[in-house]
């Protein structure tokens, strides 16, 4: 009998301490999510995960395959560092807003006639989703586009969007379209059933097209800049500073990677980075979108190693398809040419 009652303290025990244990969803979101959802799932940059038409017409699994997929080439990243008991908290406590029963979806592909799918989505969806289906412009309801327009006309040719929507979602969607956005129902619009189908049925023949520019770029171009220079670190220091100034910027300064990370002596001297600006680009940058203040002002980074010099900047371009803007993709394009032709120049 008691080495029952010991057997038993020892699971309850072994319960507890399992359930103290299990992830907290609200705390995971609010490091992950609210940054860009909002901390009560509000909207912001990204959608506004408490919209209940967005909470009734999703799966927990195309919330469980966008937080692990993200959305390559948009703002959503992937978030292929939390653990599947995590991604698992998010989306509970995400429920958490929701006034009514999960949704659940067949996996069963819908069919129809993707030719005829294409000629109407030419017609009802382009206007917000893009011609290939790239998606809206802008980047959320604080920054580029009305905030009035609680949710952005996501990337239907998006290879994350693709994975996480299962045909019978996307289907339904189009029926009943999502109350308080610019989703209306197709239903209501004069579509049959068999058209929606068809839509259904083009919207998943992405999938073997060629991807959206913007998430085709991450995967083909390197997100950081990089030249070898035959000088040496002061030389190529210099060197940089000059090409700064020929190029028109305003030399700002220089200072080691490791400056206010450490103390003076322990800095390493072979790392350091030049800070330089337009204050035009720099005004121009930050009127069409704040967040560019993050890879502002221009730097440039040197680093000695093993005897060998080499300068290195972020790539603006590939950053700012992050933004999914194409008025700052221009710009971050014209900074990169900058980049380079003065990294090229210094390393001449």
């Amino acid at each position: 009998m008691l080495r029952q009652l010991l057997i038993l303290i020892f699971l309850a025990g072994l319960g507890a301490s399992q359930a103290i244990a299990a992830p907290d969803g609200a705390a995971l979101f609010a490091r992950n999510c609210a940054a860009c959802h909002g901390s009560m799932g509000t909207g912001g940059i990204g959608v506004p995960l408490a919209l209940h038409s967005f909470q009734a017409s999703i799966s927990d699994d195309y919330l469980r395959q966008t937080i692990r997929l993200g959305r390559p080439g948009r703002v959503m990243p992937a978030f292929g560092n939390l653990k599947p008991d995590e991604i698992e908290a998010i989306v509970s406590y995400v429920r958490t807003w929701n006034k009514g029963p999960a949704v659940t979806y067949s996996t069963q592909p819908v069919h129809g006639n993707p030719v005829h799918g294409k000629q109407l989505f030419t017609q009802y969806c382009v206007v917000c989703h893009g011609v290939t289906g790239e998606g809206g412009e802008g980047t959320g309801v604080t920054f580029s586009r009305p905030r009035n327009l609680p949710i952005i006309a996501p990337a239907l040719h998006n290879p994350g969007f693709l994975a996480s929507a299962s045909d019978a979602m996307i289907k339904a969607t189009l029926m009943k379209g999502r109350e308080g956005t610019p989703m209306t129902s197709f239903i209501k619009r004069g579509l049959k059933e068999d058209d929606i189908n068809d839509i259904v049925s083009y919207v998943r023949s992405f999938e073997k097209q060629s991807l959206a520019e913007s998430a085709k770029l991450l995967q083909v171009e390197n997100p950081v800049i990089v030249r070898d220079s035959p000088y040496d670190l002061k030389t190529t220091v210099e060197n940089v500073k000059q090409a700064v100034s020929n190029n028109n910027f305003f030399y700002g300064r220089v200072q080691t990677l490791e400056y206010g990370l450490t103390t003076p002596d322990k800095e390493n001297p072979k790392q350091v980075i030049v800070y330089f600006c337009n204050v035009s680009l720099l005004n121009q940058a930050l009127g069409i979108d704040p967040r560019v203040g993050m890879f502002l002002p221009c730097r440039i980074t040197i680093i000695e190693h093993n005897g060998k010099v080499q300068v290195m900047s972020v790539n603006p371009e590939v950053l700012s398809k992050l933004f999914n803007n194409s008025e700052l993709n221009r710009l971050c394009t014209q900074m990169k040419k900058s980049y380079t032709t003065i990294m090229e120049e210094a390393t001449l």
